[in-house]
């Protein structure tokens, strides 16, 4: 985020400030940006290096990196926010490839006007996001854009994690007869999203799921299960995600209806809807392929687990040429479960 600049004398005006172009101009409003939001709330020792990048120690062992974006609309949801969504999507997606995730950078997109009493509450989520993990954001940068240019803030960031030797999670290792374990219910961010978008209540509150899985994914680690994959079903639900791991590795999939585990209050919403909680958003899920035999014991370490108290056994791996995925219906029937077609629903993560 760069080097600290000298005090510019007033502090900044978080309760009644805007963002203006200066902010992102390179001069003394842009340090002062940095200095009292944004380095005040992500303090640690890397940062406060204040260079343009972060000078780190070798982690010892194979590097996982993996960046991601973050445009959802809107900014604040029921459970969450853009700030701690950004934290634990990036280290979600380096978490399952079996990494333990060390560092984050982020880079701040902002909109000419936008208020920073809410810059200040997103990047409050973030560093206690950030904090809870565990995993320091270490380097960042800061842009502005013309008013109407942008939509609010738009979060760019990276994850730097680090993975033992031996260990291998790939989409391509499904074997058939392998088990599909899911870590708990479907659809709660995507219908968090919607009904905060849509102005809609329900009886019971629906909130999302964001949250850091790294904690879960060492329990399963150490449980001895024989993994083979571990996915977190963002985009695209757990349908997307399953075709994704069945085209990779040429296999196909036979899910179970009745053990997928789904809230009522975000079932009733998506049939009000006519939305299929199949292909809905998760930000704090995980599926994991692993062998048959092992899905007891990985379930149980799943369960000992706050974030995998709703595990389940959801179906298994069967040989298939077509890489069909396929689901048991609670009648008894069987239906295709086919890649998402178009965008179920945007700006959702």
């Amino acid at each position: 985020m760069g080097a600290a600049k000298p005090s510019t004398g007033r502090p900044l005006d978080i309760k009644r400030g805007r963002v203006d172009l200066s902010h992102g101009g390179g001069g003394r409003a842009m340090a002062q940006l940095i200095r009292e939001l944004f380095a005040a709330a992500f303090a640690n020792e890397y940062l406060a290096q204040g260079n343009d990048g972060a000078l780190l120690p070798p982690p010892g062992g194979r590097l996982v990196l993996a960046t991601d974006a973050h445009v959802v609309s809107p900014l604040f949801f029921p459970g969450g926010d853009i700030g701690c969504l950004a934290v634990h999507g990036t280290v979600n997606d380096v978490a399952v490839m079996g990494a333990k995730p060390l560092w984050l950078t982020a880079s701040f997109i902002l909109e000419e006007g936008f208020p920073l009493a809410d810059l200040a509450r997103i990047v409050a989520s973030m560093a206690e996001a950030s904090r809870q993990a565990g995993v320091p954001v270490v380097a960042g940068d800061t842009k502005v854009v013309e008013r109407n240019k942008g939509d609010g803030v738009f979060i760019a960031t990276a994850g730097v994690g680090v993975m033992p030797g031996g260990l291998l999670l790939s989409g391509d290792r499904a074997r058939p007869g392998d088990a599909m374990v899911l870590s708990g219910s479907i659809a709660d961010h995507g219908m968090a999203i919607l009904s905060c978008r849509e102005h809609l209540s329900f009886d019971a509150p629906i909130v999302s799921d964001t949250a850091a899985l790294h904690g879960l994914i060492a329990a399963m680690l150490d449980s001895g299960a024989a993994l083979r994959c571990l996915r977190d079903p963002t985009r695209g639900g757990l349908a997307t995600t399953l075709n994704e791991i069945a085209a990779q590795s040429g296999v196909g999939m036979l899910l179970e209806e009745a053990a997928i585990p789904v809230k009522p209050a975000v079932a009733a919403a998506c049939e009000f809807l006519g939305l299929d909680p199949l292909y809905a958003a998760n930000e704090g899920k995980l599926v994991a392929i692993c062998a048959s035999e092992d899905a007891g014991r990985l379930l149980q370490a799943m369960r000992c687990h706050p974030l995998g108290r709703d595990a389940a056994i959801i179906g298994a791996v069967r040989q298939d040429p077509r890489r069909f995925v396929q689901m048991k219906t609670r009648l008894g029937g069987m239906r295709m479960v086919d890649w998402l077609t178009g965008e179920q629903l945007p700006r959702i993560c």
